[in-house]
Protein backbone atom coordinates (compact mmCIF):
# COMPACT_ATOMS: atom_id res chain seq x y z
CA UNK A 1 0.00 0.00 0.00
CA UNK A 2 2.52 2.66 1.53
CA UNK A 3 6.09 2.46 0.30
CA UNK A 4 7.90 5.46 1.10
CA UNK A 5 7.11 7.20 4.04
CA UNK A 6 8.51 11.03 4.81
CA UNK A 7 9.16 12.18 8.41
CA UNK A 8 9.84 15.98 9.08
CA UNK A 9 11.73 17.12 12.26
CA UNK A 10 12.27 20.64 13.48
CA UNK A 11 14.52 18.87 16.70
CA UNK A 12 11.41 19.66 18.71
CA UNK A 13 10.40 16.61 21.08
CA UNK A 14 7.28 16.94 19.58
CA UNK A 15 8.89 16.38 16.39
CA UNK A 16 11.16 13.31 17.94
CA UNK A 17 7.96 11.38 18.90
CA UNK A 18 6.83 11.54 15.19
CA UNK A 19 9.71 10.71 13.96
CA UNK A 20 10.01 7.94 16.34
CA UNK A 21 6.20 6.40 15.31
CA UNK A 22 7.51 7.26 11.61
CA UNK A 23 9.87 4.86 11.49
CA UNK A 24 8.03 2.41 13.78
CA UNK A 25 5.23 2.76 10.98
CA UNK A 26 7.66 2.58 7.46
CA UNK A 27 8.77 -1.16 9.07
CA UNK A 28 5.59 -2.21 9.57
CA UNK A 29 4.42 -1.20 6.55
CA UNK A 30 8.03 -2.41 4.85
CA UNK A 31 8.99 0.93 2.88
CA UNK A 32 11.49 2.90 2.96
CA UNK A 33 11.98 6.13 5.08
CA UNK A 34 12.97 9.86 3.80
CA UNK A 35 13.44 12.17 5.97
CA UNK A 36 13.36 16.29 6.09
CA UNK A 37 14.92 19.31 7.89
CA UNK A 38 12.94 23.02 6.76
CA UNK A 39 15.80 25.21 7.08
CA UNK A 40 14.38 28.89 7.14
CA UNK A 41 15.96 31.40 4.97
CA UNK A 42 18.43 33.79 6.42
CA UNK A 43 17.04 37.19 7.29
CA UNK A 44 19.07 39.96 7.87
CA UNK A 45 18.29 42.25 11.04
CA UNK A 46 17.35 45.06 11.05
CA UNK A 47 16.62 47.93 13.29
CA UNK A 48 15.58 51.66 14.12
CA UNK A 49 13.46 53.36 11.43
CA UNK A 50 15.74 53.98 9.11
CA UNK A 51 16.11 50.19 8.56
CA UNK A 52 19.96 50.31 9.71
CA UNK A 53 21.03 46.85 9.08
CA UNK A 54 23.36 45.58 11.92
CA UNK A 55 25.14 42.14 10.86
CA UNK A 56 24.59 39.97 13.74
CA UNK A 57 25.79 36.89 11.58
CA UNK A 58 26.99 36.55 7.94
CA UNK A 59 24.80 34.87 6.01
CA UNK A 60 27.29 32.22 5.02
CA UNK A 61 27.36 31.60 9.11
CA UNK A 62 24.14 31.44 9.29
CA UNK A 63 23.46 28.68 6.49
CA UNK A 64 26.88 27.15 8.04
CA UNK A 65 25.37 26.96 11.37
CA UNK A 66 22.03 25.91 9.92
CA UNK A 67 23.11 23.19 7.73
CA UNK A 68 25.17 22.14 10.86
CA UNK A 69 22.07 21.58 12.93
CA UNK A 70 19.94 20.03 9.89
CA UNK A 71 22.67 17.17 9.46
CA UNK A 72 22.82 16.30 12.92
CA UNK A 73 19.13 16.01 13.60
CA UNK A 74 18.90 13.93 10.27
CA UNK A 75 21.70 11.97 11.32
CA UNK A 76 19.69 11.07 14.24
CA UNK A 77 17.01 10.54 12.36
CA UNK A 78 18.65 8.06 10.28
CA UNK A 79 20.63 6.35 12.82
CA UNK A 80 16.91 5.38 14.48
CA UNK A 81 15.57 4.00 10.88
CA UNK A 82 18.87 2.25 10.67
CA UNK A 83 18.47 0.58 13.92
CA UNK A 84 14.65 -0.50 13.05
CA UNK A 85 16.14 -2.18 9.71
CA UNK A 86 14.53 0.42 7.67
CA UNK A 87 16.19 1.96 4.80
CA UNK A 88 16.32 5.99 5.17
CA UNK A 89 17.53 8.93 2.93
CA UNK A 90 17.98 12.48 4.48
CA UNK A 91 17.15 15.99 2.68
CA UNK A 92 17.21 19.72 4.12
CA UNK A 93 15.83 22.21 2.32
CA UNK A 94 15.20 25.90 2.50
CA UNK A 95 11.60 27.05 2.33
CA UNK A 96 9.96 30.43 4.03
CA UNK A 97 7.16 28.06 5.22
CA UNK A 98 8.08 24.65 6.55
CA UNK A 99 5.11 23.12 4.96
CA UNK A 100 6.11 23.84 1.40
CA UNK A 101 9.34 22.69 1.86
CA UNK A 102 8.24 19.26 3.33
CA UNK A 103 5.76 18.78 0.29
CA UNK A 104 8.37 19.78 -1.78
CA UNK A 105 10.57 16.77 -0.77
CA UNK A 106 7.84 14.70 -0.74
CA UNK A 107 7.11 15.13 -4.43
CA UNK A 108 10.42 15.39 -5.67
CA UNK A 109 11.40 11.76 -3.95
CA UNK A 110 7.81 10.64 -4.77
CA UNK A 111 6.50 9.92 -1.21
CA UNK A 112 3.08 8.42 -0.61
CA UNK A 113 2.65 9.33 2.94
CA UNK A 114 3.86 11.86 4.84
CA UNK A 115 3.95 11.30 8.92
CA UNK A 116 4.41 13.55 11.05
CA UNK A 117 3.59 15.10 15.01
CA UNK A 118 0.65 17.21 15.95
CA UNK A 119 0.47 20.39 17.55
CA UNK A 120 0.44 18.99 20.92
CA UNK A 121 -3.41 19.55 21.78
CA UNK A 122 -5.14 16.87 23.43
CA UNK A 123 -8.21 15.57 24.00
CA UNK A 124 -10.98 15.32 20.79
CA UNK A 125 -11.33 18.89 20.90
CA UNK A 126 -7.73 19.42 19.81
CA UNK A 127 -7.64 16.29 17.76
CA UNK A 128 -9.99 18.37 15.76
CA UNK A 129 -8.01 21.37 16.12
CA UNK A 130 -4.69 19.59 15.06
CA UNK A 131 -6.47 17.79 11.59
CA UNK A 132 -8.46 21.13 10.82
CA UNK A 133 -5.14 23.39 11.57
CA UNK A 134 -2.63 21.10 10.34
CA UNK A 135 -3.89 19.18 7.38
CA UNK A 136 -6.30 21.31 5.91
CA UNK A 137 -4.29 24.81 5.28
CA UNK A 138 -1.13 23.92 4.85
CA UNK A 139 -1.48 19.87 3.09
CA UNK A 140 -4.80 19.40 1.14
CA UNK A 141 -4.21 22.31 -0.77
CA UNK A 142 -2.69 21.84 -3.96
CA UNK A 143 -1.25 18.38 -2.24
CA UNK A 144 -1.40 14.74 -3.71
CA UNK A 145 0.49 12.94 -0.98
CA UNK A 146 -2.17 11.94 1.90
CA UNK A 147 -0.79 13.24 5.31
CA UNK A 148 -1.66 11.29 8.40
CA UNK A 149 -2.27 13.26 11.62
CA UNK A 150 -0.05 10.87 13.96
CA UNK A 151 -2.50 11.84 17.44
CA UNK A 152 -5.13 9.65 15.49
CA UNK A 153 -3.41 7.04 13.33
CA UNK A 154 -0.67 6.32 16.28
CA UNK A 155 -3.94 6.17 18.97
CA UNK A 156 -6.19 3.75 16.41
CA UNK A 157 -3.17 1.34 16.04
CA UNK A 158 -1.96 1.20 19.56
CA UNK A 159 -5.65 0.82 20.69
CA UNK A 160 -6.49 -1.83 17.79
CA UNK A 161 -3.59 -3.06 15.99
CA UNK A 162 -5.90 -4.52 13.46
CA UNK A 163 -7.26 -1.10 12.45
CA UNK A 164 -10.15 0.48 13.23
CA UNK A 165 -12.29 -2.16 11.38
CA UNK A 166 -10.06 -5.74 12.02
CA UNK A 167 -9.37 -7.75 10.19
CA UNK A 168 -11.65 -9.68 7.66
CA UNK A 169 -12.24 -13.19 8.21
Amino acid sequence: MYKHVLVATDGSRLAAKGVKAGVKLAKSLGARLSAVYVIAPYVPPMYGEGAIYVPALAPQEYRKISEKQARKLLGSVARQAGAAGVRCATQFVTDPQPWQGILRVARSRKCDMIAMATHGRSGLGGLILGVLEGIIPAFMEGSWVPVIEFALFVAILLIRPTGLFGAKR
